[in-house]
């Protein structure tokens, strides 16, 4: 199709897939840390099965599309555009079936400076198509373990999603979030709402801690990964996150654009 043509055109000129930005030494790492259980690669996933490094080479060679050569150590990793798309597509199908029942929704992001746009754009768009964007813990502070120690930060949501910053923090132009990877600020989100009687969502999008988090606690979630993350690619092999889009995650916001449209067209959701 057309369209899918002109997409995979963008996803390799924007480098969101092909070789991507980030490094085969990167990738390999985070591989080698989430066979060891390593909490900071988890993202909140608790696997069942014992992962081997091997059997997470093939397997992120089966979703994203890295090499399965162990003996490449060094240079660029690769993402299959093709399977981006295929995933994007299932997303899509997620996002019109909610859509389709108007069922709650509850979206979040670890990625605020790059992909604020993106999830945005799906909060107004499933928002006008009849479904809650729900915003529970909405200032909640928690406490994060981050590789500088635990440092205190509050649950915000700025155009239905949710994300952390720093108390005091208050231009959203110039700081729109901070980046995390903490699955906590989704298990706060939902426990307050689950304690203030509801609606619990239907729903999570997301990435990082956000999708495997809501995953993990049994809720259907939908997500971005890029090639170094392999949480939500195990949590979907192991059927607790339903669709796991291998992009990369760090490129310009205004490189999104076009994979929204897409993604908002498939779902029948453009306004």
């Amino acid at each position: 199709m057309p369209r899918t043509a002109a997409l995979r055109a963008h996803l390799l000129a924007a480098r969101l897939a092909g070789p991507v930005a980030t490094s085969r030494e990167r990738s390999l790492r985070s591989y080698r840390l989430f066979a060891a259980r390593d909490p900071r690669v988890l993202l909140g996933i608790e696997p069942e099965h014992d992962w081997s490094f091997p059997e997470l080479l093939r397997l992120m060679s089966d979703k994203c599309g890295v090499s399965a050569n162990p003996a490449l150590t060094s240079g660029q990793d690769v993402i299959d555009p093709d399977l981006t798309i295929a995933a994007l597509d299932a997303f899509a199908e997620r996002l019109a079936a909610a859509a389709a029942v108007g069922a709650p929704v509850l979206l979040g992001t670890g990625h605020p400076h790059r992909l604020l746009g993106f999830y945005a754009s799906l909060a107004a768009a499933l928002s006008a198509a009849g479904c809650p964007v729900l915003t529970p813990a909405q200032n909640r502070c928690i406490d994060i373990t981050t590789q500088f120690g635990v440092r205190t930060y509050n649950i915000v949501y700025v155009r239905g999603v949710a994300m952390v910053r720093e108390p005091g923090a208050r231009n959203e132009a110039r700081d729109p979030g901070c980046h995390s990877h903490s699955p906590l600020p989704i298990r706060v989100a939902l426990g307050c709402a689950a304690d203030r009687g509801g609606p619990l969502p239907r729903l999570v999008i997301g990435d990082h801690g956000w999708v495997c988090g809501a995953g993990q606690l049994g809720f259907e979630a939908i997500g971005l990964a890029d090639a170094d993350d392999p949480a939500p690619f195990v949590g979907q092999a192991e059927g607790r996150v339903s669709v796991a889009v291998p992009l990369d995650d760090a490129v310009r916001s205004a490189y999104y654009r076009p994979i929204t449209r897409y993604v908002l067209n498939r779902a029948c959701l453009s306004q």
